[in-house]
Formats: structure tokens, C-alpha cells, sequence
């Protein structure tokens, strides 16, 4: 039975709002969506060669005549080269202010099309349109864009909120299971920082939920979704209450970093980033053992992680010095204090992280 689509809103610094709309078949639609939400007619589509495949019979309406700028995926092609070949396009297509960029694929593809947009022509117009789990719980929601740098991830980009977020679950059926595992484990970590409830769901649900049934999966996107809109309508740029949403991404980032962006899929980097977090909590005396353990036994059920034993603890420190959360040379990190609630610190030493990281199972 078709469920009933879920309208969100998310209001940003300069007092405009933008929809985030979840429904399945949003994507065949997809043209009608935006007109009906006063998107401009110039839609000029970013995908990868992949999505596109999946897609294109339901977009090249939406994509016109000249078709979409295609981009290689994977986080080793999100650096300024693979902005540069998005720029070059919008030239050749003759792209003004009134054209739209509409970014169709995962998180990468919202980030690096949505730098662009924000950097092409000083502002054009974007639209996100997520079509991994990853991406339409977290990513496309929020207006961070950017790219990465090799000393770190992320440390290159700008906030552009979008004009609107079109999310499609039913994209997800062909989504890879260790792509539709890294997702979830974005959803565990909306749990942890926010909702008990949304936590018990993904584990007493999990088969339904890895099966993909809309009863089950459509409101977990929306919960995911409903906490992050609350979470940047308070706090767009991030200099407060957002820093919640970082929760495992410190030594996430420094683990994707150090192995240049190759071994990890984006998630997996932050489960392993949530059990350190975690193993610090634990340690203080902040996080009772029992809570710590549900967290690192729902991960474990979740599925395989890649191997971290041959990786040094102390590159992942070296890579952290690079961290962009670090204000005035203070590293603010986000410890959980039970499911559903975290607390964020700023004097976790370069011991005890060393310490965290090796009990998750780092070398040296």
C-alpha cells in the first residue's frame, strides 16, 4: 500500500524556508515537484554515469535537450577537479542566474554539485535529489557543500542551502546492501544524539528495514530528516547546537583520510568514529557501560565493517590536526551520554583519542 508522502521544512539563516518532500515515485514526478514548488524552468542535472542508467527514463524531461553533466562518484573524485568539469559545462551550456543546478545521486554528487552552484556565477539555484540512504537522511539536507583536501575532508566548501529536497525512496531498491549498511548506520547516529525511540526502531525492525518495506523504511527517512531540519533551523552555520550532527565524524573523517578515501564507504568510517567516541564516553564515566554496549552490538548487527588493525592510531591523530571542527585550536567533539542524548566537549587529549582509537581496533 502506497504510503501517504511527508512535506518537512527547513528554515535557514536569512529567514527563507525550504521543503524537503518524501514519497515514493517523486522521482518519475519530478518535474511536476518543482514547478510546484517555484523552481525556475533552466534545470541543468548533475549525476554519475551509474545513476543515470537507473534514472534517466524518469529525468530526461527534467535534464532537456542537451542531457545531464555526468561526474565520476566516490569520495577520491570529490576534490576541485571534478567542480572544474561541472564548470566547464555550465559555460558551454551558457548557464545564467536563472538557470537551476538539480544534483541527482548520493552525498558526494549533492556536495560537489552543490559547490558549484554555489560558486558558479557567485549563487545559482540548487536543488537536491538523493538517491542513496546515506544521502536522504543526512547529505542532501542542511545546505553544506564542498569538497575535499588531501590533508582532510571537507575543508573546502561553503553553506548553500537548496531550494528544495526531493526524496524518493523507492530509488533505494537498487541500492547495494553495503551502501544501503552505510546509510543506516547515519540513522543509528541520529538515534544516539537524538531519539531513543528512532534507535529501538532500527533494531527491533532491522530485517523489514534491510528488506526496504515502505511501512517501515519511508518513516525512518522522515524521522532522520525531522531531527536534522530542527537541528539546522536552529543553528544553519553550525556554531552551536549543529555540532551535534558530528557525532563519530572526527575520527570518521581522519579514518577516510588516511587511507585516501578508498577503503571506507562513509558510514563505515563513522560507525568506527562512534564506537571511539563512544569508548571515550565510556571511560569518563559520561556513558553507562550497558548504553555503550547496545550501541557497538546494534553496529555489529548492522554487518562487516572493513578491517582497521592495519591502520595507525596515531595517523589518525595526525590527520584530526586537520579537523574542520576545530575552533580557535580546540577540537569540539561530540560524546554520547545514553541513547538518545550527547553532550559536546572540548578537552579530550590526544591520549585518551589514541586510547579510543586503539580499542576500536587501530594499531600504534
Amino acid at each position: 500500500m502506497p504510503m501517504t508522502p511527508t512535506c518537512l521544512e527547513v528554515s535557514t539563516a536569512g529567514g527563507r524556508r525550504y521543503p524537503v518532500e518524501i514519497g515514493d515515485g517523486l522521482i518519475a514526478r519530478l518535474g511536476t515537484v518543482l514547478d510546484s514548488h517555484g523552481v525556475g524552468r533552466r534545470r541543468i542535472v548533475v549525476s554519475t554515469p551509474a545513476i543515470w542508467r537507473l534514472v534517466a527514463a524518469d529525468l530526461e524531461p527534467v535534464a532537456g535537450p542537451h542531457g545531464p553533466v555526468l561526474i565520476p562518484d566516490g569520495e577520491r573524485f570529490k576534490h576541485l577537479a571534478t567542480v572544474g568539469r561541472i564548470y566547464e559545462a555550465l559555460v558551454r551550456l551558457g548557464a545564467d542566474r536563472g538557470s537551476t543546478i538539480v544534483a541527482v545521486g548520493g552525498g558526494v554528487v549533492g556536495d560537489v554539485a552543490g559547490f558549484a552552484a554555489a560558486t558558479f556565477l557567485r549563487g545559482l539555484d540548487l536543488v537536491q535529489v538523493p538517491t542513496t540512504l546515506l544521502a536522504q537522511v543526512d547529505a542532501a539536507i542542511g545546505g553544506k557543500v564542498g569538497v575535499n583536501h588531501p590533508a582532510g575532508k571537507n575543508l573546502i566548501g561553503a553553506f548553500h542551502p537548496p531550494r528544495a529536497v526531493v526524496i524518493d525512496p523507492e530509488v533505494l531498491a537498487t541500492l547495494p546492501r553495503r551502501e544501503f549498511r552505510s546509510g543506516l548506520y547515519e540513522v543509528v547516529k541520529y538515534g544516539v544524539i537524538a531519539s531513543r525511540e528512532l534507535f529501538d526502531t532500527v533494531r527491533r525492525h532491522l530485517r523489514a528495514v534491510f528488506a526496504r518495506e515502505p511501512s517501515v523504511l519511508q518513516p525512518l527517512i522522515a524521522a532522520c530528516c525531522g531531527i536534522k531540519a530542527r537541528i539546522v533551523s536552529q543553528d544553519e552555520h553550525e556554531r552551536g547546537p549543529r555540532r551535534v550532527l558530528n557525532f563519530g565524524h572526527t575520527a570518521g573523517h581522519a579514518l577516510e583520510a588516511i587511507t585516501r578515501y578508498r577503503r571506507f564507504r562513509h558510514g563505515e568510517a563513522v560507525a568506527y568514529g562512534m564506537l571511539a567516541a563512544a569508548a571515550i564516553a565510556r571511560a569518563r564515566g559520561q556513558l553507562a557501560e550497558a548504553a555503550a554496549d547496545e550501541l557497538a552490538a546494534l553496529l555489529t548487527e548492522l554487518g562487516p565493517r572493513p578491517p582497521v588493525a592495519d591502520l595507525s592510531a596515531r595517523d589518525a591523530l595526525d590527520a584530526m590536526r586537520h579537523d574542520k571542527k576545530i575552533v580557535d585550536g580546540q577540537l569540539h567533539l561530540v560524546l554520547p551520554v545514553e541513547i538518545g542524548r550527547t553532550a559536546i566537549v572540548t578537552d579530550v587529549t590526544p591520549a585518551e583519542m589514541e586510547q579510543a582509537l586503539r580499542a576500536v581496533g587501530l594499531g600504534p
